[in-house]
């Protein structure tokens, strides 16, 4: 990406810029950078912004610590607006919620919610709270969890062929919960089995 190529002039030295959680998807932010703020950006990989109020560079997080980590930036077809991937530390919205268009409810891609849950089985993982499922499942050990997926397949499969469209849902729910499970306890990660995906299918 060439930034002198971007359109400087149309916002008189600004360009809005969206970002979005890396990992799931979801719409974290939108602010406003200038040429020095995403130079910034690309040198130090974290996240700058030109504060319109204030009238300064500001960095996300430099006085809460809830910065956001770059991984790529796409602008636009215009060069007018930048599309900004980013590994969030922490909440990204000043009233402490993970998103700035979360208000009553949390605002996330139905399929993110995979990844929502992937952040919570990694949680039990660290945490080990008692009374959790998922934190007994883990304490079982890899062959029983492993016993788990292979005994969830095979409901799943029966499922579907009785041709009972709300068990196989269900089954199919435990099963992916069951997978992610299995994953974590080899601490792999769901978007690197992705990846695998993608590369299968050229993308």
């Amino acid at each position: 990406m060439n930034i002198d190529n971007l359109a400087w002039k149309k916002m008189g030295g600004l360009i809005p810029a969206i970002v979005q959680d890396f990992f799931d998807g979801r719409v974290l932010m939108q602010g406003y950078m200038n040429k020095a703020a995403l130079e910034a950006t690309l040198d130090t990989g974290k996240v700058t912004f030109w504060s319109r109020s204030r009238e300064q560079i500001w960095t996300k997080g430099e006085t809460s610590g809830n910065t956001l980590d770059l991984v790529d930036i796409h602008p636009d077809c215009d060069g007018d607006c930048l599309l900004i991937r980013a590994h969030p530390e922490g909440p990204t919205c000043h009233l402490g919620t993970q998103t700035c268009f979360d208000g009553e409810e949390r605002v996330i891609p139905e399929l993110a919610f995979l990844t929502e849950l992937e952040r919570v089985i990694a949680d039990r993982d660290e945490n080990r709270p008692e009374g959790s499922y998922t934190t007994s499942l883990l304490d079982s050990g890899i062959k029983r969890i492993a016993q788990k997926v292979g005994e969830e397949g095979v409901e799943t499969a029966l499922a579907a062929a009785a041709g009972d469209d709300d068990e196989l849902l269900n089954e199919s729910a435990d099963l992916i919960y069951h997978l992610l499970v299995l994953l974590r306890s080899r601490k792999l990660e769901l978007g690197t089995m992705v990846e695998v995906l993608k590369v299968r299918h050229g993308g």
